[in-house]
């Protein structure tokens, strides 16, 4: 009988790809700064772009390493133990929250308190300008929209985040302990392991389900709102975060490890990538629908940009990556059981969502192109290159198997 390789060694094939795209991702975001924020045709507006940049790809992946911790915690809140032969790999990626999260906090607190009114970014940040204008609807914003709250908000936001997840990850430790088959240590794990996923799940819908997107993107465009933003972004990073435990769960099957994880927890995976693409689609078109048919001028402007400027390639290619090859490719149920389908899926729902984010925030900033250069590409490949690198790494650390858990078994014979 072939033992279960229960340790990942980290191949040096896998090392030197995520030291390359992080090493290449770095330079570009070197060259860009100072390209765009010192060069002779560096303005204002070249500063924004490069600032925005720099913002909507730190969030993007800050929120998809965080939907990992969402998923461990809503299964764990759901008593489900399907999850458990691959649970290593969201515990993994969840581990990035911390470290982005620095840099996302980082990037935002330079846009608010270094650049402050001289930015475009946040147009809320000058109210002087304002108050000449006699934009009173922003006005009558600032008691919610200034940098105080804002900083706030943000640390409690990606600070709680991290304890939480750290909490649960500490919590998982204790199931490689075989005094766990004791049925009274068992009940006080579970026990404990719901108190904390509470916790996060609780706070995670107070930020990520409303106040953390109205700050930082929604409030990019003041004059706009929409009471869906916050769940549409949601839907979006959630749908690509468990895009990203799939490929994690098919690397390392296809590498001889997770024994335990077959065709139907891979069709599980398969299946909430296709529930959540529907349910991205289902609020793009509630939203759009919504505010196309009030044609109220404070709504439309959000979309005006979008819908027939510049944007509008890109804005209606979301609807093609993200609605339409997911409906077309994932609804038959084979298609979520073959592994080379849900990995193709599984990148092209990460780029669309990417995509999905560059509009929201550079649709707002950049008005007068569309046009993905080499700095989006570049900073997309530092954080790739940063997951790669610490996912990696963090799989490296403890055994892939949490095999004392109590709902271990309920994974093990797991049928879809």
């Amino acid at each position: 009988m072939v033992a279960i390789k229960e340790q990942f060694e980290v191949p040096a094939k896998m090392k030197t790809w995520a030291l390359a795209l992080t090493g290449i991702g770095l330079l570009t975001i070197i060259i860009g700064f100072v390209t765009h924020t010192m060069g002779a045709s560096a303005n204002q507006h070249t500063k924004d772009i490069f600032w925005a940049t720099m913002l909507y790809n730190s969030i993007f992946f800050m929120l998809i390493c965080n939907a990992s911790m969402f998923f461990i915690c809503a299964t764990t809140l759901a008593m489900g133990g399907w999850q458990m032969t691959f649970r290593r790999v969201p515990e993994a990626i969840s581990t990035l929250v911390p470290i982005f999260g620095i840099i996302a906090f980082a990037i935002m607190m330079f846009i608010v308190f270094g650049m402050g009114p001289s930015t475009n970014i946040y147009p809320w940040l000058n109210k002087e300008a304002l108050e000449k204008a006699g934009n009173e609807e922003v006005l009558k914003k600032l008691g919610f929209l200034n940098p105080v709250f804002y900083l706030v908000w943000t640390i409690l936001a990606i600070g709680l985040w991290s304890l939480l997840g750290a909490r649960m990850r500490m919590l998982s430790r204790e199931a490689d302990d075989a005094a766990l088959q004791n049925q009274e240590t068992g009940k006080s794990f579970v026990w404990r392991n719901t108190v904390t996923a509470s916790l996060f799940i609780v706070w995670f819908a107070l930020t990520v389900g409303s106040t953390v997107p109205w700050l930082w993107m929604m409030s990019i465009d003041a004059n706009w709102y929409s009471t869906m933003y916050s769940w549409y972004t949601f839907a979006s990073s959630f749908v690509s975060g468990m895009s990203l435990i799939a490929l994690w769960v098919i690397y390392l099957k296809n590498k001889g490890y997770l024994e335990y994880t077959n065709q139907e927890h891979l069709h599980d995976l398969g299946k909430f990538m296709f529930a959540f693409s529907i349910f991205w689609t289902y609020l793009w078109f509630s939203q759009y629908m919504l505010i196309w048919y009030g044609n109220i001028s404070e709504e439309t402007v959000y979309f005006k940009n979008r819908v027939q400027g510049v944007y509008k390639g890109i804005f209606f290619l979301n609807i093609i990556i993200n609605f339409i090859c997911p409906i077309l490719i994932l609804m038959k149920r084979s298609a979520k059981r073959n592994y080379t389908l849900v990995t193709f899926m599984a990148v092209l729902i990460l780029f669309g969502h990417w995509v999905d984010f560059y509009q929201m925030i550079m649709g707002s900033v950049r008005k007068e192109s569309s046009t993905l250069g080499w700095l989006d590409f570049g900073t997309a490949a530092f954080f790739v290159g940063m997951i790669i690198y610490f996912v990696s790494k963090s799989l490296a650390s403890k055994p892939l198997l949490a095999k004392y858990h109590p709902f271990f078994k309920e994974s093990i014979i797991h049928h879809t």
